[in-house]
């Protein structure tokens, strides 16, 4: 029996503004000390191809089935290179953002056809390992408005960033639609709280899951 340990790939998802990056860190820094090698990355990202790609869709304008060819694109290159190597080795993979965004940003926000994003999503993340998925996704949800002050305080926006309050309501309502198809993956952070609080419910949520102990 290998002594390899099991490989486990959780994603972090929110509008812009949400809050995920500080516990995206903070979970790798504790599995860390816990003896796991993990994979910090990012979505779209996380290669070169990939970020070239990302900086295509946050700077250009194009249309919804372009942004999600790309986005997709990016996704193959990224599952290939980085994260499924990364599981087949046994570590830990904590990526921000993955394809519940896409059905967020494409599918709610742009109004963009879910069946295709839905059969581009079984195209892309179908390999020797089967149908790719996340074992834990973390939707860090807070208001529009809220996540857009925060946004203005933070740096200038890129093109999603600069979108009108409305698309980010679709966005946020895309997602909880998203939570309520998968509830066995997908755990609600309310990220409205202070920083220390928000971790706790994302602590609770990973013991509650055994990705901690």
């Amino acid at each position: 029996m290998s002594d390899r340990p099991q490989p486990l790939f959780i994603t972090f998802e929110g509008i812009d503004g949400a809050g995920k990056s500080t516990h995206i860190a903070t979970l790798a820094e504790r599995l860390r000390h816990q003896g796991r090698a993990v994979t910090v990355t990012r979505e779209p990202g996380g290669t070169a191809l990939a970020e070239a790609l990302r900086e295509n869709l946050l700077r250009t304008s194009m249309d919804a089935l372009t942004e999600a060819l790309l986005v997709f694109a990016a996704r193959r290159d990224h599952l290939r290179h980085v994260i499924e190597p990364a599981l087949a080795a046994g570590q830990v993979v904590l990526c921000d953002r993955f394809t519940d965004a896409t059905f967020a940003y494409q599918g709610y926000g742009r109004g963009f056809d879910l069946d295709v994003l839905r059969t581009l999503e079984r195209w892309v993340q179908s390999g020797p390992a089967g149908w790719r998925q996340p074992d834990l996704t973390l939707w860090f949800d807070v208001p529009p408005e809220v996540a857009a002050a925060r946004l203005a305080q933070a740096r200038a926006p890129d093109r999603f960033e600069a979108q009108p309050q409305a698309f980010f309501e679709r966005v946020a309502a895309g997602y909880a639609t998203r939570a309520a198809e998968a509830p066995q993956r997908i755990v609600r952070i309310d990220a409205r709280a202070e920083v220390s609080a928000v971790w706790q419910q994302v602590e609770a949520a990973c013991r509650a899951r055994g990705v901690l102990p």
